[in-house]
């Protein structure tokens, strides 16, 4: 498949993008206009929601983090009421547990921000036998074991006692891996 072929766009080219960070989202809603899709956006899960209702689009772009709730809420609105779109999952937040379950709830990429509107473009319009290659720098251990507790915290419902009670670590110590940014 050459990049022509990738990138042309359905004859329903209606996308939806949801962030609550309105700079961001001005900016990714310009630049997906420029790349032909037409685009409607909103700042929160509420109007997210709301948008969906009025005229489910075929595509969609979702943070994760809203504050009013979680992304997750859109795309399975989403995928309740047009379950041929195409979603993607934004966040600055990534783990694999949450990877998974937007997956599980309709995703069909989930991406880390700031993700660059080509390769956002790439993700919506890639056929669904097309595998993504393999990373050319494996994470580092302790990436690794960032994940692995984001996994188990998410496991046991975000409580940090319990998560730190199951891997056997000092609640204090568990807090301060959790406020941190994910290592590289």
């Amino acid at each position: 498949m050459t990049d022509e072929t990738e990138n042309v766009l359905p004859d329903d080219k209606s996308l939806i993008v949801v962030d609550d960070d309105k700079t961001f989202l001005v900016r990714l809603g310009r630049a997906m206009e420029t790349r032909g899709f037409e685009v409607r956006t909103a700042l929160s899960v509420a109007e997210g929601l709301e948008l969906i209702r009025a005229k489910p689009p075929a595509f969609a772009i979702v943070d994760m983090r809203l504050e009013d709730g979680n992304g997750l809420d859109v795309i399975m609105e989403l995928n309740k009421v047009k379950p041929d779109s195409k979603a993607i999952i934004l966040t600055g937040y990534g783990n694999i547990a949450t990877a998974v379950t937007a997956v599980k709830m309709g995703a069909i990429d989930y991406m880390a921000k700031p993700a660059d509107a080509d390769d956002i473009l790439k993700a919506l319009l890639a056929h669904p036998d097309d595998k993504a290659p393999p990373p050319e720098n494996p994470m580092s251990a302790d990436r690794v074991r960032w994940e692995h507790i984001q996994r188990v915290f998410t496991l046991c419902n975000n409580n940090v006692s319990e998560t730190a009670r199951r891997l056997n670590m000092h609640r204090r110590t568990l807090q301060r891996i959790l406020a941190k940014r994910a290592p590289k």
